[in-house]
């Protein structure tokens, strides 16, 4: 890693209480409840080492950058800019949701279901012309990205912005299109990293995307009170293999001690929310993962799907980086280069592997969809697999496949609100802090 962007979202503010559009109107303050959860916020990322602190000038945004500051005992530099703004709506301003919805419907559909296409037409004496709030947001975040990268090599920087901002930071990042702006969950104080390995162009990590157990609460609630379908996407617990950095593939590899006490983990994280179904690979390490995780909910029956086990890595199953390099000269880095490219030596290639994950989860979407009015589900399956089913979601390519991170009993949130005819949210991705870590993911990095 070169450089560690840790990016949240300003406290709650009285335009969020008050569900109101705030674009860059700066009437906006934080509540008492925002002060507060700024507060923790700061207590918590002041056990990191942070070089450097941008926030938007905008007076949420800015308020809670200073309490967050003022949480270490050697504050970081503060540095407020205009290319952190957030989205510029000004039509809709100061307006009530609920008020935008009435008087703009075809605009606010367009919003919500296409926003890259989203447009404002903005009138002045001399013209009317023709603003795309996204798609200008989009652009206005890589020239801060470009920016940011050029100064801060091998550092750790924070940026505390807002909702739209911050999705655009992400997305513009690892390269989510503007089409997905909605897909992406954004809560108050919530936490996101993002970790760079070099300059702008090179590769970036999502590792983690809208925590929120430092505010006591487990996983973001879904966007209404009647989301049609909950599916937590877990990653197995640790085995033996993970921790030498062995290439598993289809090899049946149980869990080590380590990964069982993160299943316990992930059982104890997720133990209060009312599960209707659990699904897992047959494989050994996701299933005794999901195994561990449904003691507490025994009614439920666990169904195996044999398209979620891992990618066969065939003559590679079984070896360590430095064999499969002396065996297959090349083929390794081609694997970490252009993952999309390499076909396993008598195994299978990415493609493939996307094309039986996505059907099989499309699937279960539509199954668990019909299960009744409110169904949550675990589905519990493997490195590579979570990784294409996320990047899917996410409207990204087999060649984005190492841009999203999958930690050993990591834990995906995925909503569909209106099941199988909706598009999903991703309401957080690789929460990994009930393992006792921390906000980083400190599980065993290596071979799938």
């Amino acid at each position: 890693m070169a450089t560690r962007v840790i990016i949240v979202r300003h406290g709650q503010s009285s335009y969020n209480a008050q569900k109101r559009i705030q674009g860059r109107t700066d009437y906006s303050v934080l509540t008492e409840k925002g002060i507060q959860d700024a507060q923790t916020l700061g207590n918590t990322l002041s056990l990191l080492p942070i070089d450097g602190i941008y926030c938007s000038p905008l007076q949420r945004a800015k308020q809670t950058a200073e309490i967050i500051q003022n949480c270490f005992s050697e504050p970081p530099n503060l540095l407020p800019t205009e290319q952190l703004l957030e989205i510029d709506l000004p039509l809709w301003e100061k307006l009530p949701k609920q008020e935008v919805k009435e008087k703009f419907p075809t605009e606010y559909a367009c919003w919500k279901e296409r926003p890259h296409e989203f447009k404002m037409v903005l009138s002045s004496e001399e013209e009317n012309r023709e603003h795309f709030p996204v798609l200008s947001l989009y652009e206005q975040v890589e020239d801060f990205w470009k920016n940011l990268l050029s100064q801060h090599q091998n550092q750790t920087i924070l940026i505390v912005a807002h909702n739209g901002v911050n999705r655009c930071l992400i997305m513009n990042a690892v390269g989510i299109p503007p089409s997905h702006y909605h897909s992406i969950q954004q809560s108050n104080c919530g936490i996101n990293i993002l970790n760079f390995t070099g300059a702008w162009g090179d590769p970036v990590q999502l590792e983690s995307l809208n925590q929120t157990s430092h505010l006591g609460i487990p996983i973001p609630p879904p966007r209404s009170d009647n989301n049609r379908l909950r599916l937590l996407l877990v990653r197995h617990g640790e085995t033996q293999w993970n921790r030498e950095s062995r290439f598993q593939g289809i090899r049946d590899i149980p869990l080590n001690e380590n990964g069982k006490a993160q299943g316990q983990k992930a059982a104890d994280f997720l133990k209060d929310i009312p599960l209707n179904f659990g699904v897992s690979s047959p494989l050994l390490r996701p299933k005794e993962t999901a195994e561990i995780i449904l003691q507490y909910h025994p009614e439920i029956t666990l169904d195996l799907q044999p398209q979620l086990q891992e990618i066969c890595h065939g003559l590679w199953e079984g070896k360590l980086e430095t064999e499969i390099e002396n065996d297959f000269p090349g083929l390794l880095q081609q694997w970490k280069d252009a993952p999309e490219t390499v076909q396993m030596p008598e195994g299978e290639n990415l493609q493939q592997v996307w094309d039986r994950a996505i059907a099989c989860w499309q699937e279960l979407v539509k199954k668990y969809s019909d299960l009744n009015d409110s169904a949550i589900g675990i589905v519990v399956a493997h490195d590579a697999i979570n990784k294409v089913i996320l990047c899917y979601l996410l409207g990204l390519e087999p060649a984005n496949f190492w841009n999203i991170k999958q930690g050993n009993g990591g834990v995906s949130v995925i909503d569909y609100p209106n099941g199988i005819d909706s598009s999903p949210v991703l309401q957080a991705i690789n929460l990994t802090t009930h393992l006792g870590s921390g906000v980083l993911d400190k599980t065993a990095a290596g071979a799938l």
